[in-house]
């Protein structure tokens, strides 16, 4: 698995694929601890996990302990007070056996509003900011399902890192994502891509194939196209990392495409990708 420095930290490496915790819901101890150990076999280096994923944290933590000082942990809250995000991460680094992160975000920002609210004073970036000066996380960031935030957040100057579903029908067919990749450059940010792998929107998310996807995705069914677009996704400025959809059977299909090759895209194979959304079977996932 090819590892890369971040942009303004290149003493830390991620592996180009991260493992998020979404993988380990919901299933039983003993395979989450193989899952984890064949990720880390594979060359993972980098996990990703949320209070917000059902018990992914309490299975991760035990699933991850033997291989904890070889890895870079990150989690997130969702709280935007002070109050609640304190006794968030607390709880999260008691669940995930470890004393601190290394990267520790503000959890889905929906709105500059949101980020608003998180940045006032009682809110909850303070303590992102405190954990980050004592030791409980080394690096601090945010995921974002809105370019606006994420800009918003990009501008105030705090965080390391910003999450962006950043994926080919979102940049070439909506826009979206367009305006961040500049600005995390010109900031010298490190970028990670949510949904490498998405297409857009189900038509009948009722009758979604995948239980772990929201979104229509690139399968197993589809192993060149989704070969396509995570390599897309993962040459994109400053992007270092992305993290795959969390069904497992997909999560292990992008690790396979990614130890095989994550080289930017030739002239044909980019227009492979442009005659494939040539008649885009669902709506963009986040247009503008």
């Amino acid at each position: 698995m090819q590892t890369r420095p971040l942009p303004n930290h290149p003493d830390i490496h991620l592996s180009a694929v991260g493992f998020g915790g979404v993988v380990l819901s919901k299933r039983p101890q003993a395979q989450c601890d193989a899952d984890v150990a064949w990720a880390i076999d594979q060359g993972i280096t980098y996990f990703d996990v949320a209070p917000q994923y059902a018990n992914a944290q309490e299975l991760m933590g035990p699933a991850l302990k033997p291989y904890r000082d070889n890895v870079f942990l990150a989690c997130k809250t969702l709280e935007r007070s002070a109050p609640a995000a304190a006794a968030q991460l607390d709880d999260s680094l008691r669940k995930l056996h470890t004393s601190h992160f290394d990267l520790y975000q503000l959890h889905s920002l929906q709105s500059v509003d949101d980020f608003h609210e998180a940045q006032r004073d009682g809110g909850a970036l303070q303590v992102l900011l405190d954990a980050k000066a004592s030791g409980k996380t080394r690096l601090i960031g945010v995921s974002c399902h809105d370019e606006d935030a994420a800009l918003a957040a990009v501008a105030s100057g705090h965080f390391d890192s910003v999450m962006l579903p950043i994926n080919y029908a979102n940049l070439e067919h909506s826009g979206f994502g367009t305006r961040l990749l500049p600005a995390a450059h010109a900031a010298n940010l490190t970028l990670i891509s949510l949904k490498a792998l998405a297409k857009g929107k189900l038509t009948n998310p009722e009758n979604r194939k995948h239980d772990k996807c929201w979104y229509d995705v690139c399968g197993p069914d589809e192993p060149e196209l989704a070969h396509l677009q995570l390599r897309y996704a993962l040459n994109q400025p400053g992007v270092v990392a992305a993290l795959p959809p969390g069904q497992p059977e997909i999560y292990k299909m992008a690790v396979a495409h990614a130890a095989a090759d994550l080289s930017p895209l030739s002239a044909e194979e980019h227009a492979r990708l442009t005659a494939a959304y040539a008649q885009p079977a669902s709506e963009p996932l986040f247009p503008l």
